[in-house]
């Protein structure tokens, strides 16, 4: 019993001691701020009526989290942080699940080297008291061990991107917005470990992917590098130094306003001399599907997933092997809205195929089995594969490639502009184990190449 009081009054005082973090307003020294002033002042846009005040020079910044860091944590330094800028999103649930995940897929020694920090970026005090309530029931044990720390930039250290009261907020100033929130990011994490991971709040993590990055850097030790990829997407999955992030953050405050992150990361490692890209496989991290709710309009859905980035899903027929009932048919997970195939007790060698009524030179492929919250009646154990040379009435392919392994009954691929991606006939889906019980299949997503191009030279 005495135990369990101290645990209770331990989590206590650390929920109450992060919440007065998070809302205090830390004062600043207008004195010590003209003595300290940081080079990269002069070079950003000064204050004017109707513009957006410049964010506050890197050097305060990391005053700030330096003071925090020593006078609140005498931690030891890990080996990895993972670093997650996070706000109220379309997904909700997206950091709560991608927190999860990240310690579900360390074992509790790859633990010991890692540290998560998360940035709660964003100034509405409503959903930071509720993000902070939560995370601190469901992960305290990882907060009391120093494994998850939680920051939030104060008030002063940059102004809201947001839009004048009656206007629209413009994708600049959303774009703007994140490349300071992740300055500030990088800023806090450059003396916690040797290296630094970034990811965003909804994502799929590789189990062990903690020792995949070891091997890789080990295998990487004799050649300079700035940035290794660990996933195909925009901003996700990027490695760094430690040493780089000072560099990155002062990159970040410079640029903030003239291109998105996913494009300042690649041109940061090209003015550091990595000429080329250095993309390791298999990739680690895949974007997690945001969840929407069952009252959300149905044709706006569907609308959206037919967008400028969305699927193309172009004309085929949907063959299975796998028991059909009366509701949700194989055909309802290769549709555009949020119907779904259902069926019970799969066993190894099952598959479901979609077959393409003209071949299709593919540029992604996403498979979604499960419910997207809970994650129940996911595919285990399975693949995916593209197939080719169609033969025989109905047609089925006589060959194909992997594309795949599913992680948590999810995979999200690119496809490379190889002859295994060229003249795609079938992209089938194949359980690799008996799995007892239900398995729901959400969605099967092809994008065409030229779809692709066609978009983007239209836009």
């Amino acid at each position: 019993m005495r135990c369990s009081f101290r645990h209770r009054l331990l989590i206590s005082v650390a929920v109450g001691f992060l919440w007065l973090f998070l809302t205090l307003q830390i004062p600043s020294d207008k004195d010590e701020d003209k003595n300290k002033a940081h080079a990269l002042l002069s070079s950003m846009p000064q204050d004017s009526p109707g513009r957006r005040k410049a964010p506050r020079p890197l050097a305060n910044w990391q005053d700030l989290t330096s003071k925090y860091m020593k006078t609140t944590q005498q931690r030891r330094k890990t080996w990895l942080t993972v670093g997650i800028s996070s706000g109220p999103g379309r997904d909700p649930n997206g950091l709560l699940y991608t927190l999860g995940n990240l310690f579900r897929a360390s074992s509790k020694v790859e633990q010991k080297h890692l540290t998560v920090l998360v940035h709660l970026a964003d100034s509405d005090l409503t959903w930071l008291r509720e993000t902070i309530v939560q995370i601190s029931s469901l992960f305290h044990p990882q907060i009391l061990a120093g494994r998850l720390v939680l920051i939030h930039a104060p008030p002063d250290a940059y102004s809201a991107a947001g839009p004048v009261e009656g206007q629209e907020a413009r994708c600049g100033d959303a774009a703007s917005k994140r490349n300071v929130d992740h300055a500030f990011l990088v800023s806090f994490a450059a003396r916690l470990s040797d290296y630094f991971l970034l990811l965003r709040d909804n994502t799929f993590c590789a189990p062990s992917f903690l020792t995949h990055i070891r091997r890789k850097v080990w295998a990487m030790r004799a050649h300079p590098w700035v940035l290794l990829e660990f996933s195909n997407r925009d901003s996700l999955g990027k490695l760094f130094r430690g040493g780089d992030l000072p560099r990155l953050a002062r990159f970040l405050l410079l640029f903030h306003e003239d291109q998105p992150l996913d494009r300042l990361i690649p041109r940061f490692s090209i003015l550091l001399a990595q000429r080329r890209p250095a993309l390791c496989r298999p990739f680690l991290f895949y974007h997690r599907v945001p969840y929407y709710s069952a009252n959300q309009d149905h044709q706006a859905r569907a609308a959206q997933s037919r967008g400028p980035h969305g699927p193309h899903n172009p004309p085929g027929a949907v063959f299975t092997d796998m028991k059909v009932f009366g509701v949700h048919f194989p055909w309802e997970a290769y549709t555009l809205d949020e119907s779904f195939f259902w069926t019970h007790n799969v066993t190894a060698g099952s598959h479901l195929t979609v077959i393409l009524n003209r071949p299709a030179n593919l540029s992604r492929v996403q498979v979604l089995t499960g419910t997207i919250v809970e994650g129940k009646h996911a595919l285990q154990r399975g693949q995916v594969e593209l197939g080719h040379s169609p033969e025989g009435v109905p047609q089925f392919c006589t060959s194909f490639v992997l594309l795949g392994q599913l992680l948590e009954g999810q995979l999200d691929q690119e496809v490379l502009p190889t002859p295994a991606g060229a003249d795609v006939s079938c992209v089938k889906l194949v359980v690799n184990a008996d799995q007892a019980g239900g398995l729901m299949v959400r969605h099967i997503y092809l994008w065409e190449e030229s779809a692709r191009a066609t978009e983007a030279a239209q836009g």
